[in-house]
């Protein structure tokens, strides 16, 4: 799926390869309900290990990042959101890939079933309240940058 890419860029007169990631972007969400956040436990081959995280995923070509929010929370949680707001967007690893990243708010949710993609592995989904993932991320259980970010926003804008 990914790729690594070459760009020659002029920096001070003189011209440097850098390599990059290309990357059809993504999105995450911060599902909050009674003052918790929903969050998935998943395996993470990457770094091998089972991670706590918000829901995501990868938009499809052309796809609304909204449309993939909804779709990616009710295949990873079970959860349908009624209201689901954008909260911001940001570039992910900007020194080696091009990822942008939607941050929705998903509110007003009822339960369903999961449906994983065949190369998911998600072992749990919790609810955790807020000033538990907060505590989460500086003892080091939640060590995500998008995660870090959405309980950080949720938890500053006073969302939950």
């Amino acid at each position: 799926m990914f790729e690594i890419r070459t760009r020659r860029v002029e920096i001070n007169g003189r011209e440097h390869d850098f390599y990059y990631l290309p990357h059809p972007g993504a999105v995450a969400i911060a599902a909050v309900q009674d003052g918790a956040i929903a969050l998935i436990r998943q395996l993470r081959p990457s770094i091998e290990q089972r991670i706590w995280e918000v829901p995501a995923g990868t938009l499809e070509p052309g796809e609304d990042p909204a449309v993939c929010a909804a779709r990616e929370l009710a295949e990873e949680t079970g959860y349908r959101a009624k209201k689901l707001s954008h909260l911001l967007s940001f570039y992910v690893a900007p020194g080696y890939s091009t990822e942008y990243l939607h941050l929705f708010l998903a509110q007003e949710l009822t339960p369903g079933e999961q449906s994983l993609d065949e190369s998911e592995s998600i072992d749990e989904v919790a609810w955790i309240p807020l000033d538990e993932a907060r505590q989460m991320i500086r003892d080091g259980r939640i060590v995500d940058a998008k995660s870090i970010i959405a309980i950080q926003c949720v938890h500053q804008w006073n969302i939950a």
